[in-house]
């Protein structure tokens, strides 16, 4: 058995995942999860419109464990980065979600065309 490739989830990837699409099914078994609570934040609000407090309190608290703190130092990288590509109007916990990848030298995972040919992304579409 090889070793756990770990990735950032985006949120975007978390719906996917949920949503049960093929092209994410590598991503559910033995594969190591790093996210933020602003990224569950965006889950939770996403799965509580579309199915229900019970299923965005379950998903929540299943993956929170997956969460990791937001630096100072973060922030403030994310922020250059947003304000370089303004032009692809990204949201803010994006940019922090990429940078966080980067920092942790770890692939950024996602289906949001605005990262499709940015260096340091698994794009799953």
């Amino acid at each position: 058995m090889g070793e756990i490739k770990t990735y950032f989830f985006d949120t975007y990837s978390f719906f996917e995942i949920i949503e049960g699409r093929k092209e994410y099914e590598e991503f559910i078994k033995e594969v190591g999860i790093v996210t933020t609570k602003m990224n569950l934040m965006e889950l939770h609000y996403g799965l509580l419109i579309k199915k229900g407090k019970e299923t965005a309190d379950k998903y929540y608290d299943e993956l929170s464990k997956f969460t990791v703190e937001i630096e100072d130092e973060t922030i403030k990288l994310a922020n250059v980065f947003k304000s370089i590509n303004k032009k692809m109007k990204l949201s803010y916990i994006d940019c922090i979600g990429y940078i966080l990848a980067k920092k942790l030298n770890i692939p950024f995972l996602t289906g949001d065309k605005e990262f499709k040919y940015l260096d340091n992304v698994e794009f799953v579409k």
